[in-house]
């Protein structure tokens, strides 16, 4: 197992780097570290070439909402059911 240093727009972090032998060997180990928060490159062949990555899981915040947004700009008419 080797570390990598990538460089982000903000910031650089340590993501380590497996071939794809060593992460079947070790897939329980890599599972429970991934679940501890750590990043892993899986690579492939004599090159090394990151083929996928195992992340841990990102909670996803949907942005709220805005109901009304065309009150007063708009009106609908039903012409049945009315006396």
């Amino acid at each position: 197992m080797s570390f990598k240093v990538i460089f982000d727009k903000t910031k650089a972090f340590i993501m380590k780097e497996m071939t794809v032998g060593e992460f079947k060997t070790n897939f329980s180990d890599v599972i429970e570290k991934v679940k501890l928060g750590e990043e892993i490159a899986v690579t492939y062949g004599k090159k090394k070439q990151v083929v996928g990555y195992f992340l841990p899981e990102m909670p996803v915040s949907k942005p709220t909402r805005k109901l009304g947004v065309l009150e007063g700009k708009a009106s609908f008419y039903f012409p049945f059911g009315q006396k």
